[in-house]
């Protein structure tokens, strides 16, 4: 479970397995671009919450570059939606309200599903091959009742989909909804139920792709988002 607190240097760093925010994946990269990939991750991997402070100081020290890069990735998260600035306080990162988790699904649901629709025409069969790699292994963690490993299992699954639609600017426009849904708190798979559910769903998406069917797929997609949506409702409205 994510802390209240920020991340520590060494949990940031130590969650990416080298000594620099990036390491050699930051090679070429402008400072403020290494700190804004360094962010976006602790966000996804929800070592922040919504609310939490994103203080310049603790993540200038915490990523090992000075206070300008780490400004500059504020201010791009900021129009990516996932941080807000307060005249007193600073930046923290976003809040999400019903509202919001209600828009968040709406554009997962558009977007996956135009997503689906795309790589049922445009996945190679190394692609789908590798979709049906993940489906199987997420099914098996589920059998294994491994909720964290599912989650990221869940995701990995998710984010190869989207690259299978072979579209740069759905991709780009994806990212941050993705980071978003680490803002929502424990993951759905926590639920073993809505887990295996999820064995149904990624089943007949991939099975759409196989087939070469971009209706179908796009059908299947928003239906699991759907889902995805309803469960989520519940676990906010069983917190309150």
């Amino acid at each position: 479970m994510a802390s209240n607190k920020p991340p520590s240097k060494s949990g940031v760093l130590e969650s990416q397995g080298q000594s620099s925010p990036l390491g050699n994946s930051g090679k070429g990269l402008s400072l403020a671009e290494q700190a804004h990939q360094a962010i976006r991750l602790a966000i996804r991997q929800r070592r922040f919450r919504s609310g939490d402070r994103l203080i310049e100081n603790e993540l200038a020290d915490m990523l090992g570059l000075s206070r300008t890069p780490i400004r500059e990735a504020l201010s791009r998260l900021q129009a990516e939606g996932l941080a807000e600035q307060h005249p007193h306080r600073g930046f923290t990162v976003v809040e999400f309200d019903h509202a919001m988790v209600s828009e968040l699904y709406q554009m997962r649901e558009a977007l996956e599903g135009t997503a689906a629709r795309m790589a049922a025409k445009n996945a190679d069969e190394a692609e789908l091959s590798l979709l049906e790699s993940l489906h199987l292994d997420y099914a098996q963690l589920v059998e294994d009742e491994d909720p964290l490993e599912i989650a990221l299992k869940n995701r990995q699954f998710h984010e190869a989909l989207i690259l299978c639609a072979h579209n740069r600017f759905l991709l780009r426009i994806m990212e941050p909804l993705h980071d978003a849904l680490g803002l929502l708190g424990e993951s759905n798979m926590l639920d073993l139920n809505r887990a295996k559910e999820n064995v149904v769903d990624h089943a007949k998406i991939l099975s759409a792709l196989m087939a070469k069917d971009p209706l179908g797929a796009e059908s299947a997609a928003r239906e699991h988002i759907k889902k995805a949506y309803s469960a989520r409702v519940k676990r906010m409205f069983a917190k309150q």
